[in-house]
């Protein structure tokens, strides 16, 4: 769904008379927009950070199955579940694209889910929040693959190339993600009163969470000018999170909701909407593990790891066993 980094620590760009000459060399690369490879030399922070944002990435897609698979066999018609189900099939296959774009880094699946489940790698904070209803699935599709998308179609073009083309495919999956939200919220804003109360409910609970999914404001930001200079985030996430609103608030207008601000203007100098931030406060609250649904989504992924072992340790001996065979014929 989404990549959502995390961000704890970091420094600014090294200045040119800081550069060894092989980073001044990557550097060039990066400024002549290439796509940096797995055998490529890289800098070390480089690599770092595309393992924490790739990392983060992959968790996102893999936690954010939880909150719309509990509903599939609630969904209201045989549809509905089937649209769902090959939606949470796709956000699966999202991760597996992305833990395989990590390995290329050097780090292997199994220790990124380790910190996962450590603590010490993040996934995105909108997923700590409880899908309440039928049109909490609408809104998350809606808002939640909205501001993926946003991110997403900017990755297409970061520098590292295994992460930028798999964000090609991934792109086009979540835009039919986008669109069975919408339709969702459509269908609902336009059914009974007690519907689109239903909608409206939806939207007032997630839109800020859903800004939130942004990142922390770029003041606030420490990894962002590396980041950028790197070409590895394109766009800040104060730009993007603009750019979502100013997308968002005419959806909301047609569908006949009401975005849950106040302060919602549209400022005709600088041609974009004038919005109230999200509490920063409660984001970094929920990231640091005290959402509503934090220690729910984490006993979930720790358990389904523990009881799929069985069948992991049954795939890697089924490998070492064909490689076994291979070998003989090969020495025949």
């Amino acid at each position: 769904m989404y990549a959502q980094v995390i961000e704890t620590g970091g420094k600014q760009p090294k200045r040119p008379d800081e550069m060894s000459a092989e980073e001044k060399a990557f550097m060039q690369r990066i400024e002549n927009n290439e796509k940096i490879e797995p055998k490529d030399w890289m800098p070390e922070g480089y690599r770092r950070t595309l393992i924490r944002q790739i990392g983060q990435h992959a968790h996102s897609e893999v936690v954010g199955q939880l909150p719309e698979g509990n509903w599939i066999t609630r969904a209201p018609t045989l549809e509905r579940k089937a649209i769902l189900l090959a939606k949470v099939q796709d956000e699966a296959g999202h991760g597996l694209y992305l833990y395989c774009a990590a390995e290329t880094l050097g780090v292997s699946r199994d220790e990124l889910i380790e910190r996962l489940h450590a603590g010490k790698m993040k996934y995105s904070s909108i997923f700590n929040y409880p899908t309440l209803t039928w049109a909490d699935v609408g809104a998350v599709g809606w808002l939640v693959d909205g501001a993926a998308i946003m991110n997403q179609v900017a990755l297409q073009r970061t520098s590292y190339g295994p992460y930028s083309r798999a964000m090609v495919r991934i792109c086009k999956e979540e835009s039919f993600h986008q669109r069975q939200g919408y339709d969702i919220m459509l269908k609902m804003a336009r059914g009974t009163p007690e519907q689109k109360a239903m909608a409206q409910d939806a939207l007032n609970r997630f839109w800020y969470p859903a800004l939130m999914m942004f990142g922390p404001p770029d003041s606030d930001s420490v990894h962002t000018a590396q980041s950028m200079a790197w070409k590895i985030k394109i766009n800040t996430n104060d730009e993007l999170r603009q750019r979502f609103v100013d997308q968002t608030v005419p959806q909301a207008e047609y569908l006949g909701l009401t975005i849950p601000d106040e302060n919602l203007r549209w400022n005709e100098e600088r041609q974009a909407y004038d919005f109230t931030p999200p509490d920063w406060e409660e984001f970094y609250q929920v990231i640091n593990g005290y959402g509503p649904c934090n220690r729910e989504r984490m006993d979930a992924r720790i358990k389904a790891w523990e009881e799929g072992a069985w069948f992991r340790e049954g795939l890697a001996e089924y490998g070492r066993k064909m490689e076994a065979q291979r070998a003989k014929v090969v020495n025949a």
